[in-house]
């Protein structure tokens, strides 16, 4: 048996090798879960501090399947909502944070109050063009409205 050693571990060397052959690629690396992937911040005002009626900025840009934090803050002195109902049945929400307060689920609308700030963690997933308007009486026809695009 000591004699033939040699040789075996000659055949399962050759077998280790020729096992490799042709194999140029290295092994594909697990994506991560959506909620693990890397965040891109969005800054959105619900007016400004001269009370204006308008979202700064008014043309938000998302690319389908990044993960995205929006964040929202209204720094005038009366409510504004964020609404966007079509963007919203587009995207996967993984949350809302609002002070000590995480919200899950489906999520079409936020009302935030004077000083009041929101962080909406999403993944949009469907290309296109939607809506976006504060739905306080008169906000959106004085000019709070602006569009959402998803590439």
């Amino acid at each position: 048996m000591q004699k033939h050693l040699p040789i075996i571990l000659g055949w399962i060397l050759a077998l280790l090798v020729w096992g490799t052959v042709g194999q140029t690629e290295p092994i594909a690396q697990a994506a991560p879960a959506p909620s693990q992937q890397e965040l891109i911040t969005v800054q959105v005002h619900l007016g400004n501090g001269a009370n204006e009626l308008k979202f700064e900025p008014n043309q938000l840009e998302f690319e389908a399947g990044k993960r995205y934090k929006l964040v929202l803050d209204n720094p005038s002195n009366v409510k504004h909502y964020f609404t966007a109902k079509d963007f919203a049945d587009v995207i996967w929400s993984q949350k809302v944070e609002a002070g000590n307060v995480e919200v899950k689920g489906a999520i079409h609308e936020l009302e935030l109050k004077p000083g009041a700030v929101a962080e909406w963690v999403l993944i949009p997933l469907k290309p296109g063009t939607y809506e976006l308007h504060c739905s306080v009486a008169g906000h959106a026809e004085a000019g709070m409205r602006g569009t959402i695009h998803i590439s």
